[in-house]
């Protein structure tokens, strides 16, 4: 694989950026700034109904963001010429025909001028309605198909994906595109067409019953886990993205197509400066619970490895993998960037950094007392974690529910304190419990070639990924916890 300059290989290239305030999409396009302000163009498309409304996101929840501090450092008052003449941004919705771009001059101006599309359009959550995830996730991948098509210049279509579509087998994940109906447990009648159909028939049902709202999407979320078990995948969001993955390879024809898929991801390794983060991402959730006290025990083995990558080396992966794959319409290629292969990180590593960092800076409370952590116990099956939870809290809890009732709620506070904290925990384990035990390695052969190919195009290293390079002890000590206490904590 040999590859040319990549800062020259933005200049003056037209970019259409689904999804645009997602996290890794504010990096990419704030990159892109940073390192090329001679781009021709970069369309952000995001989810509103109109343009001025797009405009307010795009002002609120994009430019607004510190992400973009040392951009505004560099630029000065020339920051808002260029964002004017280098950034058109597009309301739309990825789940219509045409990406829901009502304008048709705009949409015949993309048609005409766009080179590369990036679709990082996306809903992340676990057990997100099967009807939203199915929408965004896998048919909103073959709208952007359909829609970078049209582009009569289009060098490269890429497509961010997620590592786990491999769901939770053991041994080595390899870096292989799914057939269509292709199920990770060898279910046979996996067909996404009958499949959107039948979550519209539930649907039809469930309204036709008179549901409430909140009940039929507590029906969604329960069916989307339900068909996502059927065919072997641990929830809605991975299910949806690999049947995305599958029509993106059934549909392409000649479209040149290279899916990147990142394993977990973490606050920025460098740029545009180390530890920003935004939003409670994956193991961010465990880090905020038990800063504040609310896990004392998890489950889990702690030999187990945490797959983790920095968001600014997904995107330099992406920005290699996108020049790589200009003008190349053959296979699908397939990237996964993560860490597990070439530097592990492990579970009981993550405890340790989380004991050592909140004894040393422990989170305030809103009585402006400090939080005091302890080791977690950690739990190494299901039924020990059952067996802790009812003597450790259930029983206690029952004991001080009558107690509450005889004392006229006296201890109603500590009585919802103690259930809330029960609730919580019972939800990260019916979440994340499917990793928890997780014994896979993700494979990166190809993204290793990449690496290698880039290592002799940027002697300057600007587009770094190469995980060896994280001394994790320091990035969670230094980085990324300060980052997500900084950013995430409320």
């Amino acid at each position: 694989m040999e590859l040319g300059n990549i800062v020259q290989f933005l200049e003056n290239r037209a970019i259409l950026v689904t999804g645009a305030t997602g996290f890794l999409a504010k990096i990419f396009t704030e990159k892109i700034l940073r390192v090329q302000p001679n781009v021709k163009k970069l369309y952000l498309l995001l989810r509103a109904a109109d343009s001025k409304s797009a405009l307010q996101r795009f002002n609120s929840e994009i430019i607004a963001k510190d992400l973009f501090r040392v951009l505004k450092e560099k630029c000065g008052t020339d920051l808002n010429t260029l964002i004017a003449q280098k950034i058109t941004v597009v309301p739309g919705d990825i789940t219509c025909d045409n990406l829901g771009v009502k304008d048709l001059n705009l949409v015949e101006e993309m048609w005409r001028e766009v080179d590369v599309v990036v679709n990082l359009a996306a809903t992340t959550n676990f057990d997100e309605r099967y009807d939203v995830s199915l929408g965004i996730n896998t048919m909103g991948a073959k709208h952007v198909l359909n829609f970078a098509k049209k582009c009569a210049k289009l060098k490269v279509l890429l497509h961010v994906s997620t590592a786990y579509v491999s769901g939770e087998k053991e041994g080595l994940m390899l870096e292989t595109p799914y057939n269509m109906g292709e199920t990770l447990n060898g279910t046979s009648g996996l067909d996404v067409e009958v499949e959107k159909k039948f979550l519209e028939e539930k649907l039809k049902e469930l309204r036709a019953e008179n549901n409430s709202e909140q009940s039929i999407t507590l029906a969604m979320k329960d069916l989307g886990i339900q068909r996502a078990r059927k065919f072997g995948w641990p929830n809605t969001y991975v299910f949806t993205k690999a049947m995305g993955e599958m029509l993106l390879g059934h549909l392409k024809g000649n479209t040149p197509l290279v899916i990147v898929r990142p394993t977990i991801i973490t606050s920025t390794f460098k740029e545009p400066f180390p530890g920003w983060v935004e939003g409670v991402r994956t193991i961010d959730s465990l880090t905020v619970g038990y800063a504040k006290g609310r896990i004392t025990c998890f489950l889990g083995d702690p030999r187990t490895i945490v797959d983790a990558i920095p968001a600014d080396m997904v995107v330099n992966a992406m920005m290699v993998a996108m020049m790589a794959h200009a003008n190349q319409p053959s296979e699908m290629t397939i990237y996964q960037v993560g860490s597990s292969l070439s530097n592990p990180l492990h579970y009981s590593s993550l405890q340790n950094y989380g004991l050592n960092y909140f004894s040393k800076h422990p989170w305030i409370d809103k009585a402006g007392n400090p939080v005091k952590v302890g080791k977690i116990t950690v739990l190494r099956t299901m039924s020990s974690f059952r067996r802790y939870l009812a003597i450790r809290y259930l029983l206690p809890l029952k004991g001080l529910q009558i107690v509450n009732v005889a004392l006229c709620q006296y201890f109603g506070g500590l009585y919802h304190d103690l259930h809330r904290k029960i609730k919580f925990v019972n939800r990260m384990i019916e979440l994340y419990g499917p990793y928890l035990f997780f014994k896979g390695i993700y494979d990166d052969l190809n993204t290793e070639k990449l690496r290698r190919a880039a290592r002799e195009c940027d002697p300057e290293n600007l587009f770094y990924f190469d995980p060896k390079s994280i001394n994790w002890e320091d990035y969670f000590m230094n980085t990324h916890i300060p980052g997500v206490v900084k950013y995430v904590f409320k």
